[in-house]
């Protein structure tokens, strides 16, 4: 919805939150249900409210549990038959530094201000190991904003008997635990109460008159920042930036003014600016964000300011370049289809309002932030939260590499009249294995970001998955892929609950980057081995169909399983039996990971 897209009408959101959420509910999008609880050291109901329009607009349907007012800590702590029945799927923390209990004073020593720092932090530890062990789920905790006085001026922020010093190590300290302690996040309300001026953030008469910590035209801010970091969590996060290039990466337009004319560099100031944002977009690339270009342009023209002298990105930064005459929003299909991902996991960046009115009306998945002047070109993608990162690995670094290299395999496919034959030339390997610890993060990120090959799509916490790793009620499988071109990673995941001498599938997934390569027969092959070593006799498959996996909505009859029931939503169960099984992998070469061995 464009009224929640950033930059928003904060005060328009706030009056009419009621009309807008209607108009959502009534759009039937498909949204998946999560239970969030949210205990509060003030109050929170428009914060609930509002957090609600942008996780609806997400994709995401929330049922909120709220704590009673500043009772977030014996609500985490003690024993809560309403919280532990509500069962949530993330635990936000929303306290700020009204809620520190005691700070240095002037008269304290640097043992007594180190002491009382280390209480502060073991109240929040305490919370935090209490929330794990009981619930095993997210937590999202609020860092501290700085004081609205400084008692010592300038010295505060760094004399130990300071609040500013106080508050920025206790920041420092919930880091730190945020670092080592996956599916634990801190909303940085830090850094957004410094955006939105800590003076009007720390308004004392919205915590005196209500019990705002913050003033009330701040709370969709607060709202937004917070839904991102959630909406990423459960894996409704964008994944491809798609560019212009003429007065969007540059200035001016290389079709008339020709490369020598285009501003990009520091001989101008706009070339500077253009410049910066050139950077911007490498970083942002730097954490697996794929770049492509849709253009209107001769492609020569494209290709020539691409490789202008001064430009930080050059055509190899960009996995497809569709520089031509066509419509941008079939352009922009074009380029999904090829990336193989939905449209709802693009953004289109383009400085052309005209253009971004016909993409945003033919194809309303792809997000189309304004684009105005600019210098507001980094603040606009950059503070819309589109790629909100809650984990990162390794296979995020390459991922623009692992979408080029199938450009490639894409290229070689049209080379050969027998597909058979090509794909025994791309000589892959598969690595398939029970689950090892340092792979437990891309596993679980896999099952918060699979969404059209993921025949369940149940998604799991980090806590939930190190359950599952720790319980040998389960086959567990993830499977890597590497051919002539390349390694792809942990392309899939498949988890079976064992139950007698039946095995439930309740998660199979795999990345579409590797479909149509022989790769899901190489997992059934292994599952069905393991599972008669275990004296498993039957396997049985649930498809759940949803708006993005038909795809696989015949997978399991493709396997050779039977149907064994299909109910009116059209989810069906299906059977295979382990004895005479057959073996269906003919192209991929499997090995077993050395370290399980």
């Amino acid at each position: 919805m464009k009224e929640l897209q950033y930059p928003f009408d904060a005060g328009y959101i706030l009056k009419k939150k009621k009309s807008i959420k209607k108009q959502l509910l009534a759009d039937n999008m498909p949204r998946v249900e999560k239970k969030i609880a949210i205990l509060g050291g003030s109050t929170t109901n428009d914060i609930r409210d509002i957090t609600e329009l942008f996780l609806l607009d997400y994709g995401i349907k929330p049922q909120f549990y709220m704590s009673e007012y500043n009772r977030y800590w014996q609500d985490a702590v003690f024993d809560n038959p309403e919280l532990q029945e509500f069962a949530p799927d993330i635990v936000f923390i929303h306290t700020t530094n009204r809620n520190i209990i005691k700070y240095p004073d002037v008269t304290s020593t640097r043992e007594e201000a180190d002491a009382i720092l280390k209480d502060q932090l073991s109240h929040f530890e305490t919370m935090w190991k209490a929330i794990a062990d009981k619930y095993h789920c997210p937590v999202i905790q609020n860092n501290f904003e700085q004081p609205y006085f400084r008692l010592m001026g300038n010295r505060d922020c760094f004399d130990y008997r300071g609040r500013v010093n106080f508050i920025n190590r206790l920041n420092m300290a919930f880091a730190d635990y945020a670092e080592s302690h996956e599916g634990f996040y801190i909303n940085d309300i830090n850094y957004l109460s410094a955006c939105y001026g800590i003076d009007k953030w720390s308004e004392p008469a919205a915590w005196h008159m209500y019990k705002y910590a913050m003033c009330i035209p701040a709370i969709p801010d607060f709202a937004f920042n917070l839904a991102g970091i959630i909406k990423s969590v459960f894996g409704k996060n964008r994944k491809s930036l798609v560019l212009d290039l003429d007065n969007t990466l540059w200035g001016g337009v290389v079709g008339d003014d020709g490369v020598d004319g285009i501003e990009i560099g520091q001989e101008t100031h706009m070339g500077q600016v253009y410049s910066e944002f050139q950077k911007y977009l490498a970083l942002v690339k730097n954490t697996g964000v794929m770049l492509t270009v849709c253009s209107k342009n001769e492609e020569e023209n494209a290709i020539a300011g691409l490789k202008h002298p001064e430009g930080i990105l050059k055509p190899e930064d960009f996995i497809i370049i569709k520089a031509n005459w066509d419509n941008k929003d079939r352009n922009i299909e074009a380029i999904a289809n090829e990336l193989n991902i939905g449209l709802d996991a693009l953004v289109f960046l383009d400085d052309n309002p005209a253009e971004r009115a016909i993409v945003s009306s033919q194809l309303p998945m792809v997000a189309v932030p304004e684009m105005t002047a600019p210098e507001d070109y980094i603040r606009t993608v950059d503070r819309s939260h589109f790629f909100e990162i809650t984990s990162f690995s390794g296979d995020d670094l390459k991922r623009n590499e692992m979408y080029k290299k199938n450009a490639e395999r894409a290229a070689m496919q049209s080379q050969f009249a027998d597909y058979g034959e090509y794909l025994t030339s791309l000589d892959m390997v598969g690595v398939i294995d029970d689950f090892l610890p340092v792979y437990l993060p891309r596993i679980t990120q896999l099952t918060n970001k699979s969404n059209q090959f993921n025949l369940t799509t149940r998604r799991f916490t980090t806590s939930e998955m190190e359950e599952v790793f720790a319980d040998e009620g389960y086959i567990r499988l993830y499977g890597k892929l590497t051919d002539k071109f390349g390694d792809n990673g942990i392309v899939s995941v498949v988890i079976g609950k064992i139950n007698g001498d039946t095995l439930d599938v309740i998660l199979w997934l795999m990345s579409c980057r590797v479909l149509k390569r022989d790769m899901e027969y190489a997992m059934l092959d292994n599952l069905v081995e393991r599972a008669a070593q275990k004296g498993i006799r039957e396997i049985k498959g649930y498809y759940y169909p949803t708006a993005k996996n038909k795809m696989v909505k015949e997978l399991y009859a493709d396997f050779g399983f039977t149907k064994i029931s299909e109910d009116e939503e059209g989810n069906t169960v299906w059977s295979l039996e382990t004895a005479g099984y057959k073996t269906k992998n003919n192209y991929i070469k499997v090995e077993r990971n050395k370290e399980n061995d």
